[in-house]
């Protein structure tokens, strides 16, 4: 049969999507079920939900910058903090996402923070200074 290796590969890779999404929907569950010991059921839940849509949102940005077809283009020296953020994250999503919880979670331990780093944000850059 001329096309006994293309189908071969084909149900190699319907039984590995197959047993990743087996996984997936494990972890999500674990995930659930360890959240539901220390927050109430509603929280796991929406938290659950949370990580799953980061874990998206990470999955189509790597996805979207290889179908561009590689680093996005950061020409500007002369760009924001916030511009800055947003490059990372389009160049390397997994490394912001882990910076991003990171963040979160020191934010959820100190709220001062949280509004210092708004600040930094949400000013406006000026021109260099030549001396």
């Amino acid at each position: 049969m001329p096309g006994k290796g293309l189908v071969d590969r084909l149900v190699a890779a319907a039984i590995a999507a197959a047993f990743a999404f087996v996984a997936v929907v494990a972890l999500g569950a674990t995930l659930f079920y360890v959240l539901l010991m220390v927050v109430p059921a509603a929280a796991a839940a929406a938290i659950t939900a949370a990580v799953a849509a980061v874990a998206a949102l990470v999955v189509v940005m790597m996805f979207l910058t290889k179908a561009r077809g590689g680093q996005p283009d950061d020409d500007e020296e002369d760009v924001g903090l916030g511009e800055r953020a947003f490059i990372l994250f389009r160049s390397r999503p997994m490394l912001a996402t882990v910076a991003a919880l990171a963040g979160g979670w020191i934010f959820l331990r100190n709220p001062a923070l949280a509004t210092m780093v708004a600040a930094a944000f949400t000013e406006k850059t000026r021109g260099r200074r030549r001396y």
